[in-house]
C-alpha cells in the first residue's frame, strides 16, 4: 500500500506539472486532489487508530504516518501556485523544513524529504467546515429589481477598473522556463524598476521575438511562484483556439506609464 501511495504521488506530480504548464488550472487542481483522495483511501486501508492501540505496531504506525505526512507535503507544494500561504500555515503544524519559502515545485517530485522525527503541533483547522445548520436562509421569488441586479452582476464599475494597475513594460530579457514547454520567463523594465513575469506563451513566441517589445503588465497582481520562479504580475494577451497574441504598445510611450 505504501508503494501504491508513492506511485500515486509521482503520477499526480507528473500530471499536475503538465496541466499547469498548459495553464489548465481545473485539470491541475483535479490532479492534486486525486492524490489527496488516494491518501484518504490509504487511511481507511491502514487504520492507524487501530495500530495506535497495539504497542507492537509502533513501527508500522510510524511508517503509515510518515507516508501520509509526505502526501500532505507534496500536495501542499503543488497547491502553492493557487494558495501561496498554504506551505507556511501547514509547516507550522507539520514541520517540513526550517523555511517553507525555499520549497520549490521540484521538491514535490521527490519522496522522503521530511526529516524523520520532525515535530507535529496541533493547531487550528486549515479548512474549517461551514455549519450549514447555523446559516439562516430564506427562499423567495426575486422582485423585478432584484432580477435586474442579478442580470447585471457581471458588470464592473469604473472604481473596480481603477483598482487594476496596468503599466507599459519593456521586455529586456526573456528565456524559456527549464523543463516547461509552455512557459517563458520575462524580465521587464517598468519605470525605474524591474519585474520577473512567467507567462504561458512559449508555443507562440520565441524569447528573442519579445526582447525590446513593450507589453501591458497587470502590475498589482499578487506575486506567486510558478515552477519555483516568483512571477510578479501578468502580461495581457488575446487568444482564440489556435493563437495567442500578446498586447503590445507600438509607440514611444515610456515603460512604467499607466494604461487607462
Amino acid at each position: 500500500m505504501g508503494s501504491e501511495l508513492k506511485e500515486a504521488a509521482a503520477l499526480a506530480y507528473e500530471e499536475a506539472t503538465q496541466k499547469l504548464d498548459k495553464l489548465d488550472f481545473n485539470a491541475y487542481i483535479n490532479a492534486v486532489m486525486r492524490l489527496v483522495g488516494r491518501a484518504n483511501k490509504y487511511i481507511d486501508e491502514t487504520e492507524p487508530w487501530v495500530l495506535a492501540k497495539d504497542p507492537q505496531q509502533r513501527d508500522r504506525l510510524a511508517t503509515v504516518m510518515y507516508n501520509l505526512a509526505e502526501c500532505i507535503r507534496i500536495a501542499v507544494i503543488m497547491l502553492s501556485p493557487t494558495m501561496p500561504n498554504l506551505p507556511q500555515r501547514v509547516n507550522e503544524q507539520i514541520r517540513f523544513c526550517e523555511d517553507p519559502s525555499v520549497l520549490t515545485w521540484d521538491d514535490a517530485g521527490q519522496w522522503g524529504l521530511i526529516p524523520p522525527g520532525s515535530p507535529v503541533v496541533k493547531g487550528p483547522a486549515l479548512f474549517p467546515r461551514i455549519d450549514l445548520t447555523k446559516e439562516e436562509t430564506t427562499v423567495t421569488e426575486p422582485s423585478n429589481s432584484e432580477q435586474k441586479a442579478v442580470e447585471e452582476k457581471d458588470f464592473i464599475t469604473i472604481e473596480d477598473f481603477a483598482r487594476m494597475d496596468l503599466r507599459v513594460a519593456e521586455v529586456i530579457a526573456c528565456e524559456k522556463m527549464p523543463k516547461a514547454d509552455k512557459l517563458l520567463v520575462l524580465k521587464l523594465r517598468v519605470g525605474d524598476s524591474e519585474r520577473t513575469v512567467v507567462s504561458g506563451i512559449a508555443q507562440h513566441y520565441k524569447p528573442e521575438d519579445l526582447i525590446g517589445k513593450k507589453v501591458v503588465l497587470v502590475a498589482n497582481l499578487k506575486p506567486t511562484k510558478l515552477r519555483g520562479t516568483l512571477s510578479e504580475g501578468m502580461i495581457l494577451a488575446a487568444s482564440d483556439d489556435e493563437r495567442v497574441e500578446v498586447l503590445m504598445v507600438h509607440s514611444e510611450i515610456e515603460p512604467g506609464k499607466r494604461v487607462k
